[in-house]
């Protein structure tokens, strides 16, 4: 099991525990959405209860927030959609709003929003103790895409928009919404700051910050709820109560290969016996070097699988099919359909590997990249295994636009990566990671040889075709187990899969590098076998700065035009 799959195991189960109290609490107090006279769409903050108890455990250095407020919507959704056209670009926000056929578009205040998390400092909180002594007064961010649960049984069965908000530095457009008769919680998880509260009884005060009662019209009525906090012994019985108080749903994260979450066992994040992590603050774990193998040639190597030391990183040539294998009946044929677009996000999270496992006297570079799909169609690629074979012949399907299979082309291969922390089968023939000198002209690649299709990402969710509920957007729903006879891996219209810095050969091995500039390249689709809308966007450029001595090397990254993170 991953780090992916373990950090978003808790979604769901928080996601129907909020729909579940949303539901039995205030279908009867649901708007007239007939009203004349009120805005459309009707947005009112609610609390499903009246008081709460919020659970820690001794030595915890955070308390989440979770108070069960709730905004819903009647008369038709609230939908937002923000963009930027460049990352040179501010973050511009439209409100689209539904009646009937009909779809008018308001633009939203300028400069509303830094990223693309949310509505920032959308509520207002404030705590008073059982003296009436204030302890807490602060504004919290907001994402609509936090669909708790339907207000009145006769609203849609689902919602339409994405689960989560894409925290991701070099996201380009995003789609939040709240659906008609509909709640969104108002915590924000991942990204909501514990609070510091010994246990006792509290009395919240929760309201809709001015600006935004403004823009949408929402009523001065903030919600009161009685808290308890109930402080539980630091034993594994205790720490149960705790389970999934971080990691809320609707607020997202970047990678299904990794998250920013300290380390924890999977039986621990599952079970309730490991302890409450703020983990929308907590740093990542120390990048593992690139392992061994891809730094000296080996069997593989020599039967001309690899590329050679350090350089098994996707853009080598897949053998030829053989005779043998297990490939789709009929004749390839590339169809005038269609096709994806892949294009790549600059690198982040670049930072000098502090690992202990590094080998002794070798320095790294890690980092995390995202290679997404702008569409306007899935790539969808299917791997055939011949038995007894090592390996999978690839092969990439196309559609027609009702859906329909109409062609497939051969596209390299698929390989059983055994590793911990993948674990799953790799495309070989989709990305590569190089450093560039400050001249373009190659230095290192990474030792990263093979990829995992996943949706981790909602990089823009504007596009055409953009799917806002893709299925496999974690390592539980794709690129299957060592006994697959065939793996399917798709990457959605909209959406990225971020690998993060702390997996093993996401990074690049300096150790002889002089200091000087360099170019992080992520580079889709190297040897242009998938076919593609464009292949003159596959490549995206991140500078970095070199500097330290050996055994204590760092690396400055500036700015990328507007974006700041590094």
């Amino acid at each position: 099991m991953t780090n992916s799959a373990r950090a978003r195991f808790t979604r769901p189960a928080i996601a129907a525990a909020a729909a579940l109290t949303v539901t039995a609490g205030v279908v009867a107090a649901a708007p007239d959405a007939k009203s004349t006279s009120q805005p459309v769409p009707k947005l009112a903050l609610i609390a499903a209860s009246k008081s709460v108890v919020i659970h820690t455990y001794e030595g915890a250095t955070g308390l989440d927030l979770n108070l069960g407020t709730y905004l819903t919507s009647e008369g038709s959704p609230l939908e937002l959609r923000a963009k930027r056209k460049s990352y040179k670009d501010p973050i511009t926000v439209q409100q689209f709003i539904r009646q009937g056929k009909k779809v008018t578009t308001k633009n939203l205040p300028a400069g509303l929003v830094k990223d693309f998390r949310g509505l920032p400092d959308f509520t207002h909180i404030t705590m008073t103790d059982s003296t009436g002594k204030k302890v807490l007064d602060r504004k919290e961010n907001f994402c609509p895409n936090n669909a708790s649960g339907r207000v009145r049984p006769d609203a849609a069965a689902t919602s339409r928009y994405p689960e989560s908000c894409p925290p991701n530095p070099f996201t380009r457009g995003s789609v939040w919404g709240v659906e008609n008769g509909w709640a969104s919680n108002t915590y924000n998880g991942w990204y909501t700051e514990g609070v510091t509260l010994p246990a006792g009884d509290y009395t919240a005060k929760v309201g809709v910050s001015k600006k935004y009662r403004d823009i949408f019209g929402v009523a001065d009525k903030p919600q009161t709820v009685k808290v308890t906090v109930k402080v539980e012994p630091a034993t594994p019985e205790g720490r149960k109560a705790t389970t999934g108080a971080h990691g809320s749903h609707g607020a997202g994260h970047a990678g299904h290969h990794g998250a920013p979450t300290p380390k924890m066992t999977f039986q621990e994040a599952t079970s309730g016996t490991g302890p409450t992590y703020n983990v929308g603050h907590a740093p990542y774990p120390p990048a593992p070097p690139a392992l061994p193998w891809a730094l000296q040639k080996s069997a593989r190597t020599v039967a001309n699988i690899g590329d050679g030391p350090g350089q098994t990183d996707g853009s080598r040539r897949a053998p030829g099919l053989k005779a043998n294998a297990k490939r789709p009946s009929g004749k390839a044929v590339v169809p005038n359909v269609p096709k994806p677009d892949l294009r790549s996000l600059p690198a982040f999270d670049v930072q000098i590997s502090a690992s202990p496992e590094n080998p002794k006297g070798k320095d790294f570079m890690s980092f995390s990249a995202n290679v997404w799909n702008a569409g306007p169609a899935q790539l969808v690629v299917d791997g055939f295994r011949a038995p007894g074979a090592e390996l999978m012949d690839a092969y990439q399907y196309f559609y027609d636009a009702n859906g329909k299979q109409v062609g497939y082309t051969p596209t390299g291969t698929m390989e059983w990566d055994p590793r911990a922390g993948h674990e799953h089968w790799h495309f070989t023939d989709f990305a590569s990671y190089r450093l560039l000198k400050a001249d373009k002209k190659e230095a290192v690649r990474s030792g990263k040889e093979a990829f995992c299709l996943v949706n981790t990402d909602a990089v823009d969710y504007t596009v055409k075709n953009a799917n806002w509920h893709p299925f496999n957007t974690d390592l539980s729903s794709a690129c299957g187990t060592e006994k697959a006879i065939s793996v399917r891996e798709v990457l959605d219209v909209g959406s990225g899969d971020t690998y993060t810095q702390d997996l093993p050969d996401q990074s690049f091995d300096i150790t002889d590098l002089p200091n000087g500039t360099y170019y992080i390249e992520v580079l889709a689709n190297p040897e242009k076998r998938l076919k593609e809308t464009s292949t003159a966007n596959n490549s995206a450029m991140r500078k970095v700065i070199l500097g330290g001595k050996p055994g204590a090397r760092t690396v400055t990254v500036p700015p990328h035009d507007l974006i700041t993170a590094n």
